[in-house]
């Protein structure tokens, strides 16, 4: 039996970037800090395609339980807000200090968000009461 060949396949244009796949920001590593005032210094390491000033990633949260963000500046819209692209730069990593973190609050969840998709990546959740765990370390004041 015979087959034919089948048709070359149609290329079809670039899609536009309304239709181009999402690629949001994901957070590879957290390194946290406590410091001898209580106030916590996190060190995020994110990941993101960057592709210019209207595609980037452009900040990370530190969520407590109830889905709270903390942030050292109230008027951020985000716990470390990143000001600028990192097309050249990938991973990153970005530190932010002066985080409060209710002592009652053992577990905090860090996630990245990119300007033009918002959150959706990966996130990592931070088990303070623990010194290390397979994507963070955590650093206490005793």
């Amino acid at each position: 039996m015979t087959t034919s060949p089948s048709p070359a396949p149609e290329s079809s244009p670039r899609p536009s970037p309304e239709q181009e796949p999402a690629t949001y920001a994901d957070v590879l590593f957290v390194s946290a800090r406590q410091e001898s005032d209580g106030t916590w210094t996190f060190s995020v390491t994110v990941q993101h395609e960057d592709t210019g000033w209207e595609h980037y990633a452009d900040g990370w949260d530190v969520l407590l339980p109830d889905g709270s963000i903390v942030k050292p500046d109230p008027s951020s819209p985000f716990t470390r807000l990143l000001l600028h692209p990192h097309v050249d730069e990938q991973p990153f990593t970005r530190s932010q200090r002066g985080i409060v973190i209710p002592p009652e609050v053992t577990q905090v969840t860090v996630r990245a968000h990119d300007l033009l998709h918002g959150y959706g990546g990966r996130t990592v959740i931070v088990d303070l009461t623990r010194s290390s765990g397979e994507d963070y370390e955590v650093k206490r004041n005793r």
